[in-house]
């Protein structure tokens, strides 16, 4: 799966490190709303082209899962920032 790698010179696996460091950032970086989003560029940066479509689940178990993240947040991060911002389109 990353034979890729193996062809490439220093300079371009120093390239690609940097990267993959840059999307990972991006995507540490969500905030607010931004963290419930489907995120198909941070699995873009992988070298095999797939487009996964994911299994959703149905509305009730989906907001289940929404309000364990948020709780999550809560355990993990009780210190971060709290805000009232609606969600906007």
């Amino acid at each position: 799966m990353d034979e890729d790698l193996d062809q490439m010179t220093r300079q371009q696996l120093i390239d690609e490190v940097k990267r993959l460091r840059a999307g990972i950032r991006e995507h540490r970086d969500c905030s607010r709303h931004e963290l419930c989003w489907h995120h198909p560029a941070l699995w873009g940066l992988l070298s095999e082209r797939t487009d996964p479509i994911p299994v959703v689940p149905a509305w009730p178990e989906f907001i289940r899962g929404c309000i364990k993240y948020r709780e999550s947040l809560d355990a993990q991060a009780p210190g971060a920032p709290r805000t009232n911002e609606p969600y906007a389109e």
